[in-house]
């Protein structure tokens, strides 16, 4: 297949996207590597630190969720953190190489109250520390979003999490329309969209191709790509669920690069299970972000120490 640079409203049908990601890997790769060079700096990775300021008692359903209110987990439920405390934590964030703070709340949707009046305070101090500013609060209505984005935040995380036909094995309590309403309130708003989404959770190649056709299908398209892998939580429906081969991990990394070659692709869970090795290849197909320190939400995560270790295995620096 020839290599060429893609602009990320190219409208692929789902059969280019196909054949894209059923390449023979190491073609894939290459492929992905040269779109990759071509409109990103490939020895630069940027840090992220993502901050749980609300844990647990979540309204929803999602099966690999461990802040599930349904489900019994090790997780314990926290009420929302104070803002000087969230930014102590942006702070540590920003020392250790961090230049993206993400908050992340465990609501459904979030409410006109004091606690969302808190957010926003947030929002304003990890800003005025010359970090960019994310939030992951749930769905949003088209004033909420527009609040948030008078308050500055650089951007908004709200993923697709898979294709719409495999989401309802995942999740029930809230619909793929219900998550798409919400990434186009947060664009009309002007917030940069964070939209990616979880592989590994038994889904099909399937599924996997028509979600990034979905995210292609986006407008504008989303500047930041998270790929997760599944970490399967005892007390969740997918606690026996297996690891996802880290070759099928950065087939979805690289076929992302390919249609997305200005978007920040981000390495997000499920990197402790993942080979230093692994993550090499995955930073090769177009990965050039990272969400570093010791947790991610509720979930193991590498601490600051050992990503600089890698990235300097790589000969990666990280955004400063």
């Amino acid at each position: 297949m020839t290599t060429q640079t893609r602009t990320p409203t190219a409208k692929l049908s789902k059969a280019e996207i196909s054949n894209l990601y059923h390449q023979p890997f190491l073609e894939l790769i290459y492929h992905a590597a040269t779109v990759h060079r071509e409109n990103q700096n490939p020895q630069k990775v940027q840090m992220c630190t993502l901050l749980s300021v609300k844990t647990g008692g979540c309204q929803e359903d999602c099966a690999y969720c461990p802040q599930a209110a349904r489900y019994h987990t090790n997780v314990k439920r926290s009420p929302l953190m104070d803002v000087k405390d969230v930014l102590n934590n942006a702070k540590k964030a920003k020392e250790g190489g961090s230049t993206r703070f993400c908050m992340g709340a465990a609501w459904r949707e979030v409410k006109d109250n004091a606690e969302f009046d808190a957010v926003i305070e947030m929002v304003k101090g990890v800003k005025s520390l010359g970090l960019e500013a994310c939030c992951t609060l749930g769905m949003l209505s088209a004033t909420q979003a527009q609040r948030l984005a008078d308050a500055g935040l650089t951007a908004y995380n709200h993923n697709l999490d898979s294709s719409e036909s495999f989401y309802g094995d995942i999740i029930q309590t809230r619909t793929y329309q219900d998550r798409l309403k919400t990434i186009q309130n947060v664009s009309n708003a002007g917030i940069s969209v964070c939209c990616g989404g979880i592989v590994g959770m038994g889904e099909s190649d399937d599924d996997r191709i028509a979600f990034l056709q979905t995210l292609l299908s986006l407008s504008p398209a989303p500047e930041s790509i998270p790929i997760n892998a599944l970490t399967p939580v005892e007390g969740t429906p997918l606690e026996n669920q297996e690891i996802i081969d880290s070759f099928d991990w950065i087939r979805v990394i690289a076929v992302a690069r390919i249609l997305f070659p200005k978007a920040r692709i981000r390495l997000s869970a499920g990197r402790l299970n993942m080979s230093d090795e692994a993550q090499a290849m995955a930073f090769m197909s177009g990965a050039n972000s990272i969400f570093t320190g010791e947790k991610l939400l509720t979930t193991g995560n590498p601490d600051h120490e050992t990503d600089k270790r890698l990235l300097k295995k790589c000969g990666l620096s990280s955004f400063t």
